[in-house]
């Protein structure tokens, strides 16, 4: 492979658990995923296109109906690509947030804009929350699976930094106000 594209360990990550479908993989970066990794379609295909090139994954026609259904399984070549990933001590653990791109030129309008957009911002991060939160509460109720202990350890992350997210917002609204 030329170049590691982290959408291919995504891929290569959810294939190590089941054979998905390219609508599959895209449900499940949109889920739980989605939260630390955006994936889309423009970048799914095109990958699953490349890997099968390169041996990482096959596909296969699981056609019911006439309608075609092109399902993709991790090779062997797959998986040992995700173990070396995983073992490589390097991670790139970028931190982009919009609003706080505004909030930082923020002094070019009102404060009544920057509060919006933190305002924004939080009612955004209270929703996922919620969500993060019922993930763990799901998940710790099955630790013995071995699966679950690092989904609700990628779970619990998130609560404990939007919950620090929350805590910003309401201390950047008072010094704004």
């Amino acid at each position: 492979m030329a170049r590691e594209r982290k959408i291919d360990m995504v891929i290569l990550g959810l294939l190590s658990h089941e054979d998905l479908t390219g609508y599959d993989i895209k449900k499940r970066i949109d889920g739980a995923i989605s939260f630390f990794w955006k994936g889309s379609f423009g970048n799914i295909y095109p990958a699953l296109k490349d890997m099968e090139k390169d041996g990482l994954i096959i596909k296969s026609d699981t056609s019911v109906g006439g309608r075609e259904k092109l399902t993709y399984h991790i090779t062997i070549e797959g998986k040992n690509l995700l173990k070396a990933w995983l073992q490589n001590k390097q991670a790139s653990n970028e931190l982009k947030y919009e609003t706080l791109l505004k909030l930082f030129f923020g002094g070019a309008d009102s404060k009544e804009v920057s509060i919006r957009n933190i305002e924004v911002f939080e009612e955004g991060i209270k929703s996922d929350l919620e969500i993060l939160k019922s993930y763990c509460m799901v998940l710790e109720k099955d630790l013995d699976n071995p699966d679950h202990v690092y989904y609700y350890l990628t779970a619990s992350f998130g609560v404990e930094t939007y919950e620090a997210y929350l805590k910003w917002c309401s201390k950047a609204k008072k010094m704004l106000n």
